[in-house]
């Protein structure tokens, strides 16, 4: 009876400190994730830079829509650049209509590549893309610079170039407005100023967060 009583006190007891490493692992892990920095989209090219007056054109798109690039607007602009036979850009539609929708009190987003007329309407009505503007022309591309897919260039009212990069994911493509909101040409220079103020990233992670719970919602 002694010794079981003992193996039961013993059985508790691992299974109480077993308890108390998860805790104290569920909390190192979420100090872990409040003090990883964000990655930001990739700045790759050599076009025009942040800060920049864009590169303007007066386009029609697949539609035969007349639709404008870097113009003065009431809305700012983000231009995606993508293609048919990119899985990563595919990957990107629900997300860009999702803040499409989330941000159409100041965003308008507009598709662009270049290619065969054919193909890439057939990609246009395949992937439900009526919700947007796609615009197929070379020399907006070479104006910009856009050597890596898929790409993005956000534009403010002005016409003024306030972020850009190469987006692999939901988190790069929302850097770029994090950047025009903190003023910064990108993540990277901004986390590059951040790091020796820790309450500024944590601030920073949670707006992210938010916006990604937003953008769920």
């Amino acid at each position: 009876m002694g010794a079981l009583v003992i193996s039961n006190v013993l059985l508790w007891a691992v299974i109480v400190a077993l308890v108390i490493v998860v805790l104290a692992l569920s909390r190192q892990i979420g100090v872990l994730y409040e003090r990883v920095a964000p990655m930001g989209a990739l700045t790759m090219d050599k076009g025009p830079e942040v800060g920049d007056a864009a590169p303007t054109f007066e386009l029609n798109d697949l539609l035969g829509r007349p639709q404008t690039i870097g113009m003065p607007s009431t809305h700012s602009q983000l231009l995606f650049f993508l293609s048919p036979t990119c899985p990563v850009c595919k990957k990107l539609m629900p997300i860009l209509r999702s803040i499409a929708s989330t941000e159409k009190s100041w965003l308008r987003v507009v598709l662009a590549s270049d290619g065969e007329m054919p193909e890439h309407l057939a990609f246009y009505k395949q992937a439900n893309l009526d919700p947007f503007p796609y615009i197929l022309s070379t020399s907006l591309g070479m104006s910009f610079h856009i050597s890596k897919l898929p790409y993005a260039v956000l534009m403010d009212e002005n016409g003024v170039i306030r972020a850009k990069g190469l987006i692999n994911s939901r988190e790069q493509l929302e850097s770029l407005f994090t950047a025009k909101e903190l003023g910064v040409a990108s993540m990277q220079d901004y986390l590059r100023h951040a790091e020796t103020n820790p309450a500024e990233l944590n601030e920073l992670n949670l707006s992210r967060k938010e916006k990604n719970n937003a953008l769920v919602g």
